[in-house]
């Protein structure tokens, strides 16, 4: 039975004989292994362009911007599944990573979602950036959706990691029309919602690498990456002091049983 188009049998991506291993057409051998830094290469694996100075910049400020946040659910589960199977470091990472949705650590890919529909409907329209950010809100809002990328449960005054990323962006000159409606939708929220919010690093992260060339399709695939790096951070120390099941047990008891 055919499912989907099937007419298209090829990739770009890599392909191997006997002597050579070529990798978006340059040789992994030759031209990248000990010449091309893993940041670059991930740019250059998703893209197929080696990135400029900038998109190496801002890439590896984004990926350590995420890599780690403390307990956070993603390594809540991977801990605790590590405890419970030791012997599957990949199971772990994987419980890890499966967590990681619209709500936690994929919010930047709705957020860059919203600021793209934004931007489109702002160049479409031919109005001004403000206009297009309070249609996008009032879309928003109609269906009673949060608005992407601001906001903060603990960082309520101000998220650090986008402060400082907006601050780099101005600092090298990185800015075109997502981060300019990044911009346009916090300075309509007051009048749109009756009160300011913060931006949170969900914010610039997707503002930032759309205008720098990123894929929209590949803006989940930073989260996924970075947090992976974390997690195996933490389960290098579950290894050595174990503290899955005190989160497991700590759980339990947080959980009051109201049923028959």
């Amino acid at each position: 039975m055919r499912i989907g188009k099937q007419d298209a049998p090829y990739s770009a991506i890599c392909t191997s004989d006997a002597d050579r291993i070529t990798v978006r057409g340059r040789d992994l051998v030759g031209e990248i292994i000990g010449k091309m830094d893993f940041t670059s290469y991930f740019w250059f694996l998703v893209t197929g362009e080696e990135p400029d100075e900038n998109q190496t910049f801002f890439a590896n400020a984004i990926l350590c911007a995420l890599a780690e946040h403390g307990l956070v659910p993603s390594v809540a589960a991977a801990r605790m599944t590590y405890a419970a199977a030791p012997e599957a470091m990949q199971g772990a990472v994987a419980a890890g990573l499966l967590g990681c949705g619209s709500v936690v650590l994929g919010s930047a890919e709705v957020a860059g979602r919203f600021y793209a529909e934004c931007v489109a409907d702002w160049h479409s329209d031919g109005g001004t950036a403000e206009d297009a950010a309070k249609r996008g809100i009032a879309r928003l809002r109609a269906d009673k959706q949060p608005i992407p990328g601001f906001g903060h449960p603990q960082h309520a005054g101000g998220d650090p990691r986008a402060n400082l990323l907006l601050k780099l962006a101005r600092e090298r000159g990185v800015g075109g029309p997502h981060v300019a409606m990044l911009y346009a939708i916090r300075d309509t929220l007051p009048e749109m919602i009756g009160r300011s919010l913060p931006i949170n690093v969900n914010g610039p992260i997707p503002a930032i690498l759309l205008d720098l060339g990123w894929p929209l399709a590949a803006l989940k695939g930073i989260g996924l990456l970075c947090r992976t790096a974390g997690l195996i951070g933490h389960l290098t120390e579950e290894a050595e002091r174990s503290i899955g099941f005190i989160m497991s047990g700590a759980a339990a008891a947080a959980i009051t049983y109201d049923g028959e």
